[in-house]
Order: structure tokens, then sequence, then C-alpha cells
């Protein structure tokens, strides 16, 4: 048995705990991002969670041995978070993308941020304060999304994203798109793999405008293989 002690430590148990629930945690964060299509989701979340706790704990646990056989060797236990926080803002901006002005992302960018603060407060043996905050982001991700949509908007921004053969003439969904009396505010076009091309256009949509015949009439035309509408 100590034998087993030297190799794990004393505080093995406690850390094991502390990161299954850091897993948890992120988890059903990065589950919510990922049934809605984001583009960190499920695994990304708990990436984030697992290893901001993990440095948490080597901060904590990491550096008690030196400081018990050396006197002159002190430690700050809140430098190694400190960084995780300032550095986990380059794995978030990975998830904002720009389309011809409109920004996507920052919410996804904001939860996994998030996250890496929840995986350190579990680091620290905060749980009570995790699952709040945990709950508290899950509120705002899932229900409050949807109390926006009570509120009145006029117009809203919209880019209708279609994937199509590099045979594919533009023109035709254009005259389609300004026969429904709908503004192009930007268009733009990356080429993927093979010989298909993705193709994001930005319009001027009114709340409760059916685009159900516009999309089934670009649908039909030739070289179109997807077509569908995201948000801004």
């Amino acid at each position: 048995m100590n034998y087993i002690d030297q190799i794990f430590g004393d505080d093995f148990l406690l850390i094991v705990l502390r990161l299954f629930v850091a897993l948890l945690l992120s988890g059903l964060i990065g589950f919510e991002r990922e049934i809605n299509n984001h583009s960190a989701g499920f695994r990304t979340h708990i990436l984030v969670g697992v290893g901001s706790c993990l440095m948490m704990i080597l901060s904590l646990f990491g550096f008690i041995s030196f400081m018990e056989t050396y006197d002159n060797v002190q430690f700050d236990p809140a430098r190694i978070p400190s960084y995780v926080i300032s550095g986990i803002g380059f794995l978030g901006a990975g998830t904002i993308i720009v389309y011809g002005g409109t920004v996507r992302g920052l919410t996804t960018a904001a939860s996994i941020w998030a996250v890496a603060g929840i995986g350190l407060v579990v680091g620290a043996g905060m749980y009570s304060v995790a699952i709040v905050t945990t709950l508290i982001i899950l509120i705002s991700l899932v229900f409050l999304n949807h109390i926006e949509s009570f509120f009145p908007k006029s117009k809203t921004s919209n880019f209708i994203e279609i994937v199509v053969e590099e045979y594919f003439q533009i023109h035709y969904v254009v005259e389609l798109i300004e026969k429904y009396n709908l503004s192009i505010k930007n268009v733009e076009i990356f080429r993927m793999e093979s010989n298909l091309r993705k193709i994001y256009i930005k319009t001027d949509v009114k709340e409760k405008q059916d685009l159900v015949g516009l999309f089934e009439e670009i649908s039909k035309i030739d070289y179109v293989k997807n077509i569908s509408k995201l948000n801004s």
C-alpha cells in the first residue's frame, strides 16, 4: 500500500474526483453547443474544462513536495490559473467567424472561456460554485435564446449558405432573391474540397417572411447541392 501511495500520492482520489466533475460540467455545456451545430462542441468544451482543472490541480498539488523539502521555495497558486484565463482567449478566437462584416461565434467563444473558469473552480474544490455557474450558463444558452425571439425586430441580417458545383451560375440565385424583394448586402464564395464551392449571401430578411418558396426555387437550379439559412 505504501508503494501505491508513493506512485499515486495521498491526494490521488481527490484529484480524480475533481477531474471527473470538470468533465461532467464542461460536457453539459459542450453538449448544448454540439446539438446546435456550433464550431466548438462536446469534445472541445470537455478538453478545455478538464485541461483547466488539471492546471489548477497542478498549481495546488504539484509543488507541495518542493515547498516541504526546501524552506526557501515559495509558489503562488494563482500564477498558473491566471495564464489559463488569458491564454484561452486564443482558442475562443478560433471559433469567431466574420462574414462580410457580421461576426458569428461570439457566444461559443464566450462559452469556451466560461468553461475554462469552471474547470479552474472545480480544480480548486469549489464544487457548489461550479455547479451553480454551469446551471446559469445553460439557462443563458438554452432559455434566453428562446426569450430573445419574442422581442420585435423589424429586420434581421441573415446569410443564405449554398453549396454548389463549380459550373454553377450565381446570377440565377441573384435573380431569384430580387424576385422575392430581398436586398443583397454581401456575397462571398469559398472553395471547398473537390469541385464544390460554398456561397454566403447576406440579405435583409423580414422577421416573418417565408423563405420556403425561395429555397425551393434555388434548390431546383442546376449544380446546387445544399442550401440553408444562417442567422447572424
